[in-house]
């Protein structure tokens, strides 16, 4: 099995990570970082780099596809180059699947049209421009297509898709061991449970439209 994991500039690194972290244990998998370029990409920090050990042209048809999000989606939303990677590696994919803003690269390449999808809460109303109906659920799954909400959320999707694919067990064995058991010391993880003041706050500098 392999495993493509879509780097461009300035995405958000957790988006990327996280489900790698947890992906790469499935066995007999392959995870493999690839973009338009070979080398080192920057996140939306520009602090730290992942690097892309294939382009997309060498990995025309990976069983799994996942899209990170960050700031640099925008740039990417009419890039043909990579939408129309994505058509063609969905085309023979098992599972396409998204973190964060990433599904609004999924659903500007056609592929979440008439689905049901999420994404980072402040990005859900521009998933209906695109014919998805969102969801602020953290992890969705439409036929073979998994989204992911915000950042974070990215594990739990990995987790979900390797239960999937390696069984619960496994899924289990792998939560077990990168002891990811989420005790954050604050219950602001959601615009439902964030102090009022910082949801209307960062709606108001929303890269996002619309708001």
């Amino acid at each position: 099995m392999q495993i493509a994991i879509v780097l461009y500039d300035r995405f958000t690194a957790l988006d990327a990570v996280g489900p790698y972290e947890v992906l790469s244990r499935i066995p007999d998998a392959e995870t493999v970082f690839v973009a338009e370029r070979t080398g080192p990409v920057r996140n939306d920090t520009g602090s730290l780099a992942l690097t892309a050990e294939r382009t997309l042209a060498d990995v025309p048809a990976p069983d799994v596809v996942l899209v990170p999000g960050g700031p640099g989606q925008e740039a990417q939303m009419d890039n043909e180059a990579l939408l129309g990677w994505l058509r063609a590696a969905d085309a023979t994919s098992t599972w396409t699947t998204s973190v964060c803003s990433g599904s609004l690269l999924l659903a500007a390449a056609g592929l979440l049209t008439g689905r049901r999808a999420t994404t980072h809460w402040l990005a859900l109303g521009l998933l209906k421009r695109y014919g998805v109906e969102p969801t602020g659920e953290r992890v969705v799954i439409d036929g073979k297509y998994v989204t992911a909400a915000g950042v974070s959320s990215g594990i739990d999707m990995g987790l979900t898709l390797v239960g999937r694919i390696a069984g619960d067990e496994h899924a289990q064995a792998v939560q077990l061991l990168t002891e990811y058991d989420p005790q954050p010391p604050y219950d602001a993880g959601s615009p439902q449970k964030a102090p009022a003041h910082l949801v209307e706050e960062f709606r108001t500098r929303n890269r996002f439209i619309p708001r």
